[in-house]
Formats: C-alpha cells, structure tokens, sequence
C-alpha cells in the first residue's frame, strides 16, 4: 500500500509539472507588451519652406545634434506652401508621440492674425519646446544710397512722401510688417514691392531697383561681410556683433522697432509631457554648448536657448505684437 501511494503520487506531481510548463507560455503570449523608452525610432523636424533658408539650416544643425544625443536617426523634412501653413498644419495633425517635430519661425505667430482662415492654431495646436536663437532685423540700402542711418532716411522718406519704397519676400511676411512697423513708427509714406522670395529683392536692392529692404542679418550675412549692401540700423535691444558700428533703432529714436528671425521646436498638443521634458532637456543643452554658440555666430545669429514655459510666453507675446502690426497695415491673406 504505502508503495503504491507512493507512485501514485509521483505521477500526479508529474503530471502537476507538465501542465505548469505549459501554461507558463500561455501566460506569457497574453501578458502586455512593455512600452518602448522614447524615442526608439527616427524623429522627423518639418521645416515648412524649401531647403536653403535660415529655417533650414537651423533645422539641420539641431537634428545633427540631436541625433547624437538620443541615438537615434533625426531628419529635416521640407513641407513648403502657403507661408509655412502646409507643413506647420502636418505637424499639428500629426500623431503627438515626439516623434514628429516642428522647426517654428516667426510667421507662426504672423499667420494667426495674418490668414483670413487658418488650418491649424498655433495657440492650441502646437506645443513650443523651446527656442534655440534669433538673429536681429536689419534695413539695408544700396551701398551708394544717400543716407547713411535711419535718421537721414526718414528725412529723404518726409521730404517726398510715397516717392520712395522698400522691397519685401511677398506681402504678409515679417519683411513687409517690418517695413509697414516702421511706417507707423515714424510718421513715413513708403511704397511697398513685394517679390517671390527675399534673393530677388536682394538682388533688385543691390541693382538699385529698390531703395531698402527690412530683412534679418542671417540671411544676408555674406553680403553685409563683402559690402554690396549697406546696413542703416539694427532692429534689436543691442548692437550687432557683426556690425557693431551700426547702431540700433533705439539709439536713432525708434525704440519701438524690434524685430528678429527667431527659431524653435515645437510638438504637437498632446505629446506626453515627460516627452516634451526630454526634448526640451536634450535641445537646450545642445544649443548651450560652445560649439552650437559658435555656429549660430558664424550665420549672424545667437542662441537663445530658452525653458518650455519661456518659449510658450514668448511665442504669445509674438502672436499679439504682430496681430497689432496687422491690424494696423490691413495686410490680409486669404
């Protein structure tokens, strides 16, 4: 008897064995994947105009970095038209997991109030991580224009009102509100012309087709260098490093003229805040880095590289500082 109790319990702890085996991969194939750490796969930055712009090559010089610091390929994709509307609206429609990025400018502000109808808003559509630099508004004449600051300028500007103009990148960009800020500014008539992209008014300024032109110093800072343009006043708090004998607005009397290029990622509402914290942790410490200072330098601009709250308060102060110029100039778009 004992024997058999004996075996037959065996078998039972044998059997007991096998059906635990079995049921340990079962248990497996129904047990939740774990979530893979962010980001695990390649990141794309939209930058909503061609390639070849101060937007594309800020996009590029903070993918390169980036990529490095996450370990894990990031890419610059172009997504022009309708004055970064298109490739701002597919990265505000896009899935909010990180993985898809905004190179934002300053016509992400403009545009709010700019448009008649927009396809996405930046107020409640976007996220702004953090912004990474801005080089200042410069106004800029041929080098054989008869006034050599600001001041003479609006003097030439009162002595013959609406007999001089300023040439833009098309009507509704931050070159033309420059100029139309200015008119306000200063009590002058001028004559805007706008064109297809700020190389042909350029070239039109210097052929001396065009009087002056508002623009920002990183998209001309070859030429400012060679001297085929002159540089009138300088549209920031402080003197310009690359041209420190121009002084400012401010010290010309015009004080309330304070443009920049300005550029920063953005994410779409939604993404998970821990997220947005790693992005903003990773980019502000790319672009505090000496190497990145030097870069931003060399294409006349500075970093900034401001916190996630700072850059949200900044892009809303932007939003209502141009809604004012709008307004003013009655520039709309349809």
């Amino acid at each position: 008897m004992k024997i058999q109790q004996k075996g037959a319990f065996s078998w039972r702890r044998l059997a007991l064995a096998f059906a635990t085996a079995a049921a340990v991969p079962a248990a497996l194939s129904v047990a939740p994947a774990q979530a893979a750490e962010y980001p695990d796969r390649t990141i794309q930055i939209v930058v909503p105009y061609v390639a070849g712009g101060s937007v594309d090559a800020v996009a590029r010089m903070v993918a390169q970095e980036l990529s490095q610091r996450v370990s894990q390929p990031v890419v610059v994709v172009n997504k022009a038209g309708a004055g970064s509307n298109i490739g701002s609206k597919f990265v505000a429609d896009s899935e909010p997991d990180g993985y898809t990025l905004l190179l934002m400018s300053p016509a992400n502000a403009i545009n709010v109030s700019l448009y008649e109808s927009m396809p996405y808003d930046m107020r409640t559509d976007m996220i702004p991580i953090t912004v990474v630099g801005h080089a200042p508004g410069v106004l800029l004449s041929n080098p054989q224009f008869a006034a050599n600051d600001v001041k003479k300028f609006v003097e030439m500007a009162k002595a013959s009102p609406g007999g001089m103009n300023f040439g833009s990148g098309g009507s509704g960009s931050s070159e033309h509100l420059a100029g139309e800020m200015f008119k306000s500014i200063s009590g002058i008539d001028l004559v805007h012309v706008p064109y297809k992209g700020g190389a042909a008014v350029l070239s039109d300024l210097i052929a001396g087709r065009v009087e002056v032109f508002f623009t920002n110093q990183a998209n001309v800072v070859g030429h400012i260098k060679s001297g085929t343009v002159k540089v009138l006043g300088v549209a920031s708090d402080k003197r310009s490093t690359l041209v420190p004998d121009v002084p400012t607005f401010a010290e010309q009397g015009y004080p309330d003229q304070r443009v920049s290029v300005w550029w920063g990622i953005a994410a779409p509402a939604g993404t998970p805040d821990k997220v947005v914290k790693l992005l903003e942790k990773e980019i502000r410490e790319i672009c505090q880095s000496a190497e990145f200072a030097e870069k931003f330098q060399q294409m006349g601009a500075e970093s900034v590289c401001s916190t996630q709250a700072e850059a949200q308060a900044f892009v809303a102060d932007e939003i209502e500082r141009w809604k004012a110029v709008v307004q003013k100039s009655g520039a709309r778009v349809n």
